[in-house]
């Protein structure tokens, strides 16, 4: 009777750690779906099912091991916040399959991905004619990211403007994250200068940028770090 009631105890106790960990970071790992994470949330239920049945095994020493991998965790969260470099290396990257119509084999072939594996993919996404595709991303989570071309993607009102027609679409090209330019993406026609001349227009500093971005139609996105609202929009 004393072993049950023992073992009753140390599940409850697990639980609720679980529960209080699940509410503290369970978004990020939903929100980033990558080997990492998976590993971790893997690991993390190895954790909880010793601690709570597993009663051969002492609690305290467990509790210590459990507690010192959310650290971790913890702490590279922190560091992949603010090194973009340490968290393309935590995460990976995502990879390009197809690139202005063609399929790019050399980076299949780095990441083992059959053609099988697309047409596959791209049927679960309703496309069921490789034609139709303009652009194909792996992401790391293991999902492939699609755009169209543009004469087999849907109208949308900004197509009934001519002015809005036979433009150029291609991969949003990311000039500034967290601050920092990302050198390998200026080109000829978005150069360093050019970009540090927008700033300048719009009276910012290369610190207060947050994000900026070309999109797909060729646009500059500029997001800051004070967005000035009054108030941010809180769900419950």
């Amino acid at each position: 009777m004393e072993e049950v009631t023992y073992t009753i105890l140390r599940t409850i106790i697990s639980i609720l750690i679980l529960m209080v960990c699940s509410l503290w970071f369970g978004k990020q790992i939903n929100a980033h779906i990558n080997l990492y994470n998976f590993a971790l949330s893997i690991t993390i239920g190895s954790f909880i099912a010793n601690m709570g049945f597993d009663i051969k095994l002492n609690f305290f020493p467990m509790l210590s091991a459990f507690l010192t991998l959310i650290l971790i965790f913890f702490l590279f969260s922190l560091l992949s916040a603010k090194n973009r470099v340490f968290r393309k290396w935590l995460s990976g990257r995502p990879t390009v399959i197809i690139e202005k119509g063609k399929i790019l084999d050399k980076n299949m072939k780095k990441i083992r991905y059959t053609l099988d594996d697309l047409n596959q993919q791209l049927r679960e996404l309703g496309i069921f004619d490789i034609v139709e595709v303009e652009f194909a991303i792996l992401e790391v989570s293991g999902k492939l990211s699609v755009m169209k071309k543009t004469k087999y993607q849907h109208t949308l009102k900004q197509d009934l403007y001519p002015a809005m027609q036979n433009q150029d679409v291609t991969i949003p090209k990311e000039l500034i994250m967290n601050g920092k330019m990302i050198e390998k993406n200026f080109n000829a026609q978005y150069s360093n200068s050019w970009l540090v001349n927008q700033l300048n227009l719009r009276k910012l500093e290369l610190e207060d940028v947050q994000y900026a971005v070309i999109t797909s139609k060729g646009h500059l996105f500029i997001d800051v770090y004070h967005d000035q609202l009054t108030t941010a929009i809180d769900l419950e």
